[in-house]
């Protein structure tokens, strides 16, 4: 009886793993089948390196949004990661008991909180203290980047906590038996052993900020143009697909299809470059 059981529960594990695949695939096929005829019909050259976003005239340059999302991601990982990380090793290795059973369901619900509350929340409160700092309308990259470093945050402290507690206790009283303080066995011990977990964490969080739609439309200004400055608005590419889809029809709404194409190989690239930086370190 136990042998049949773990026959049909590889099965069904066997088959999830196939029906993922296989979603991933017809995601894929469906992108690259729409995408790929409207890039060679705008041209490679017009569709990746254009300025101008008018498809009423036929202009279809998505470079000001790709621009725009390497802005606000690495606006987002810079705000994001540090205080992330310093989070995960505070709730790990510092954070007292009594503290800690009230600050982790808190840093949970902020993961189960949805995109447009965020982005309410932006529109409510950092967009008017941005208003009074620079002097602007407050919707621009500075600002969609707090709130994406913000959203972020839940992903990469709950990853990052679980690796750090993952490392062996061993590594920790090895280097308190050596000498070292609590802080340097903690910075310099642990926190280098569980590298793997928390770069995982940071690609799930890049890949949160990079994704993200509702909230950044609410609070990033959404002018399809170069920013010129981090109080300048912007548009990232998702919210250029989601702003423009419910009416796009003919070439305009292939060349969206094709923004999500250009976004998808946006995406891929990262999480390789992650890998083969992760896999440099390991070796």
């Amino acid at each position: 009886m136990r042998k049949i059981i773990e026959l049909i529960m590889k099965i069904v594990f066997l088959l999830s793993a196939c029906i993922s695949v296989l979603a991933v695939a017809v995601i894929c096929y469906f992108l690259f089948s729409e995408g790929l005829p409207a890039i060679a019909e705008i041209g490679p050259g017009n569709f990746l390196g254009g300025t101008l976003w008018k498809p009423l005239e036929g202009l279809f340059g998505i470079l000001p949004m790709i621009i725009g999302s390497i802005y606000v991601t690495a606006g987002a990982i810079l705000i994001g990661v540090p205080i992330g990380l310093l989070c995960a090793i505070f709730m790990a290795k510092f954070c007292p008991a009594k503290l800690y059973r009230f600050l982790k369901p808190a840093i949970d619900l902020l993961a189960g909180i949805p995109s447009i509350v965020y982005g309410f929340f932006g529109l409510v409160v950092i967009v008017p203290v941005m208003q009074v700092l620079t002097g602007t309308s407050g919707k621009g990259v500075l600002t969609a980047s707090i709130m994406l470093g913000i959203m972020i945050l839940p992903t990469i402290i709950s990853v990052s906590e679980s690796s750090l507690r993952a490392v062996p206790e061993s590594y920790y009283e090895g280097s308190l038996a050596l000498g070292a303080t609590h802080e340097r066995s903690v910075f310099f011990a642990v926190l280098p052993a569980a590298k793997s977990g928390i770069m995982a964490g940071v690609i799930l969080g890049i890949g949160r900020a990079i994704g993200e739609t509702m909230a950044v439309i609410m609070i990033a200004g959404n002018q399809p143009v170069i920013p010129s400055s981090l109080t300048s608005g912007v548009r990232t590419l998702t919210a250029n697909i989601v702003m423009e889809m419910g009416y796009a029809t003919g070439l305009h709404r292939e060349a969206l299809i094709a923004t999500a194409v250009v976004l998808f190989v946006f995406i891929l690239i990262i999480n390789v470059s992650f890998s083969l930086l992760k896999r440099r370190n390991d070796g």
